[in-house]
């Protein structure tokens, strides 16, 4: 599951989120925008950033680890200070790391400590958030992303009754919706979309009144079954899985299982 680009989504389309994480008051996002930097001398961007609106906010860099990385701690430093060089900004700024456990953690090294006694590094472990139901979306969301197969069921019913209810508008609905599907097909990649359809009733969800009235004329099945659909010619025209996966940004679990998926129905 390509979860970090899932959380960059995730800020994009609910910034207020990020902020929830940190536990600060739902209007500090207001005073934001999520966007992505360049990094001329590193070649490369940073995926994560909150600028702030005003020069008494500080910058947010965001960074999201699923897997144990030892020098995730010295990209992100070093990115920050190619940012601060490059860009020379008048604000302050904080770092954010969001580890799935504590486990995966590697410590904070010792040059890097002093920023962390200033209040300059956040480390969130999404394993200790509060598991008691809120009405927050977005924190709903990402407890989707760590749930177990057992738990995602439930908290799929919940996120839906959550968009219906607490969600204001028709396209921030949508774009609720569409990611929360994209979060099952990468979250259980040995599972068919039939399997996953029968599994969390999405074709149940998607008779209900207020699907069709927020996909009007059926026009919107979500940017997956899209993708997914374009999967067959970028085989014949010699794509790997590899490329296929990358171009469309979908797992390679999942681009194999497709394709493994199209290849016997060619042959029988």
């Amino acid at each position: 599951m390509k979860t970090d680009s899932i959380f960059y989504e995730l800020f994009a389309n609910l910034p207020e989120t990020f902020f929830a994480l940190l536990n600060l008051p739902n209007n500090v996002v207001q005073e934001y925008k999520f966007c992505s930097q360049e990094l001329k001398q590193l070649a490369k961007r940073i995926d994560g950033v909150f600028l702030p609106q005003t020069e008494t906010k500080p910058i947010y860099f965001v960074e999201v680890q699923f897997q144990k990385d030892e020098n995730l701690y010295h990209r992100l430093f070093t990115e920050i200070f190619v940012y601060l060089g490059q860009y020379k900004p008048v604000q302050d700024f904080r770092a954010v790391v969001v580890w799935a456990d504590e486990k995966m953690d590697y410590s904070l090294p010792v040059y890097y400590q002093f920023f962390q006694d200033m209040g300059k590094v956040d480390i969130i472990y999404l394993n200790q958030l509060n598991v008691n139901p809120s009405k927050d979306i977005g924190l709903e969301i990402i407890k989707l992303i760590v749930s177990s197969e057992d738990q995602a069921k439930t908290q799929v019913d919940y996120l839906f009754n959550l968009a219906q209810t607490n969600v204001e508008t028709e396209t921030k609905q949508k774009d609720i919706i569409e990611l929360v599907e994209k979060i099952l097909v990468y979250k259980f990649t040995n599972y068919s979309l039939e399997e996953l359809d029968k599994m969390f009733t999405l074709s149940d969800f998607k008779k209900t009144k207020f699907y069709q009235d927020t996909f009007s004329q059926g026009k919107i099945e979500g940017e997956i079954e899209g993708k997914i659909k374009t999967i067959p010619n970028l085989v014949r025209l010699g794509l790997t899985p590899e490329q296929i996966a990358e171009a469309l940004d979908l797992s390679l679990d999942l681009i194999n299982q497709l394709t493994e998926h199209n290849n016997q129905g060619e042959k029988s």
